[in-house]
């Protein structure tokens, strides 16, 4: 899959966060909000179902629920 870059504003603590994260955890982040990004705009699913599903995928690529818990 292609990848390209985005600027998004968040608040500076997130970006604090991320910016002080590891590689490791900063691409699980990227892949987490690349995920939700790309099903938000469909509009015939909840926006929570989508959550869950990011989530849900999220854990089987190794990031765990405490992990998202401290995001």
């Amino acid at each position: 899959m292609e990848a390209k870059e985005i600027t998004i504003r968040v608040p500076a603590e997130a970006a604090q966060r991320y910016e002080s994260a590891s590689e490791e955890k900063r691409r699980k982040l990227n892949a987490l909000l690349g995920i939700w990004l790309s099903e938000a705009d469909r509009p015939t699913r909840p926006l929570y179902e989508i959550i869950r599903d990011a989530s849900e995928q999220a854990r089987r690529n190794g990031l765990t629920q405490e992990k998202i818990d401290d995001l």
